[in-house]
């Protein structure tokens, strides 16, 4: 028996570690394709894109754990039944139960791993990878002036060339634009030919040019607005050498404290702290935004106005009580008769104004309405996290139910069947939790069922395919299926029938 599992253990070790290795790849490719236009052009070293790709395949592990489980269990099971020695084991008294116990048992070892990575490692790896995509995002891109084109990538400068040489690197007709002074174009200068270099630090650019020619406007204020003059130095020159500095060229890693209090970097107790805060937040704006709106806006208990000769009237609904009381109206105020009761010109203000308070809480309530549909999505966020570390473990172990139980009745192994089969059940419980989980954003759904739905979904699946496993049937048996569903019809037109001869009787 310790041979046998021995057996099924090595069958399943390899099989595993391969589609794990392949379903990491995979998503690294998706983050490859979402940021490459932030890592092309910018002169990045080898080992700084090594870095971010080596952070996001560790982040990437917990998504690809349970696809991996999954293939590898439908394979394992799969080649054992091809080559018969499922059969064999079987018709030594060992039931389908105590083959899969190793295997379920290392499973649930697995569950445990992808909530410890997900709890412990994917935060920092979250951290060191967003800090440095950020890095990567702000770096300008690496310098590169073409020909009759002017470069505006060096702060304050504006440089344009004619001509270059690729072998010697000599750039012919410059033209530049000095704008560090913040004083326009006051500073031009052109030169025949010229070398540009940067220096090993990345922080100066060095411009030699040759043959040229220096214009600056001097701009002097003339005390006789009358008479204006605009006085120029012109310096020509064999040979000048200019000194830029450069911004943003060398790569320079920022401090990854700044991203800290991101949900994407906090572990579940983090997580469960920042939610309370921030839903107590949310209470607390919630609770002032309804007093604000009912006791400023909506219940105006006066109003001011003004007559054509500037003398202010106030309109307050105590007056008005008091006027209907006396005419021996009904001590509620009826909104009609209040109205009715005043003069034409009032009546005309109360509605310009009643208008104009009815256009500033119709925009209050867009403005509260977004800020706290942006607060809502914030907690919906860390809520998602939260579970996301706990339905990736479970789901490692879910999978196994449904593959191992797979694997033993279709009896295909290697790359082919298998490898659709376990791409279907992983695609359709991806795309339920995708969009489980846009609706937990969207406040739809509670965070707790969204992000539990998909696995509640392919749980039954586990456990029939378990059953069926197990039992020794098969599911594709159409026949079988034909009968069930043959019997339900008869007995549902007998009991129809019988509803019908009672009608008669009666």
């Amino acid at each position: 028996m310790k041979q046998l599992h021995q057996l099924i253990l090595k069958s399943f070790v390899g099989p595993f570690f391969a589609t794990l290795f392949i379903a990491v790849f995979v998503l690294v490719m998706q983050f490859l394709w979402l940021y490459i236009d932030d890592l092309i052009g910018k002169g990045l070293e080898l080992y700084i894109i090594a870095r971010l790709f080596f952070y996001a395949s560790l982040s990437t592990v917990p998504m690809a754990m349970p696809i991996a489980v999954l293939i590898a269990s439908i394979m394992t099971f799969g080649n054992l039944g091809e080559h018969f020695e499922l059969t064999a084991i079987k018709s030594s008294g060992i039931s389908l139960r105590r083959i899969m116990t190793p295997l379920m048992i290392l499973s649930f070892f697995v569950s445990i791993a992808a909530f410890l990575f997900t709890e412990k490692i994917i935060p920092y790896s979250n951290l060191k990878m967003y800090t440095l995509l950020f890095d990567v995002q702000h770096q300008n891109p690496a310098l590169d002036i073409r020909e009759s084109q002017f470069n505006n990538d060096i702060d304050g400068f504006s440089i344009r060339i004619g001509d270059k040489s690729n072998k010697t690197k000599m750039m012919y007709d410059f033209m530049i634009y000095d704008h560090s002074k913040n004083k326009g174009n006051n500073i031009v200068i052109v030169a025949d030919s010229g070398m540009i270099r940067v220096t090993d630090d990345l922080k100066f650019m060095l411009i030699t040019l040759y043959s040229g020619c220096q214009y600056e406007e001097q701009n002097e204020e003339e005390k006789d607005m009358e008479k204006k003059t605009y006085p120029h130095v012109r310096n020509i020159f064999t040979e000048q050498t200019l000194s830029l500095k450069l911004k943003g060229f060398g790569f320079e890693e920022s401090d990854d404290a700044i991203f800290k209090k991101n949900y994407q970097m906090l572990d579940m107790t983090s997580l469960k702290k920042a939610i309370d805060s921030l839903s107590n937040k949310y209470e607390r704006k919630f609770e002032f935004t309804k007093k604000t709106l009912i006791g400023n806006k909506y219940l105006k208990n006066e109003i001011k106005i003004r007559n054509k000769s500037d003398s202010a009237l106030y309109i307050s609904a105590d007056s008005v009580r008091r006027n209907l009381s006396a005419s021996n109206l009904p001590i509620f105020i009826d909104v009609d008769s209040a109205y009715e009761a005043e003069n034409i010109f009032i009546q005309s203000k109360i509605l310009e104004l009643s208008s104009e308070y009815a256009q500033k809480v119709k925009e209050q309530i867009r403005s509260s309405k977004s800020e706290l549909g942006g607060k809502h999505e914030w907690i919906a966020k860390h809520k998602i996290v939260w579970h996301k570390k706990l339905t990736y473990a479970v789901a490692c172990l879910i999978f196994f139910f449904i593959g191992a139980p797979l694997g033993a009745i279709i009896k295909k192994g290697g790359f082919g069947l298998p490898i659709i089969i376990s791409i279907v059940f992983f695609l359709i419980y991806y795309i339920i939790s995708m969009a489980a989980e846009k609706m937990v954003r969207e406040g739809v759904l509670d965070a707790i069922f969204g992000m539990w739905f998909s696995s509640l979904l392919i749980f039954p699946v586990g456990i029939f395919l378990t059953w069926k496993a197990t039992t020794d049937a098969t599911i594709l048996n159409f026949d079988a299926y034909k009968d069930v569903l043959t019997k339900f019809f008869i007995k549902f037109k007998r009991k129809k029938l019988n509803n019908e001869q009672l009608i008669i009787d009666n």
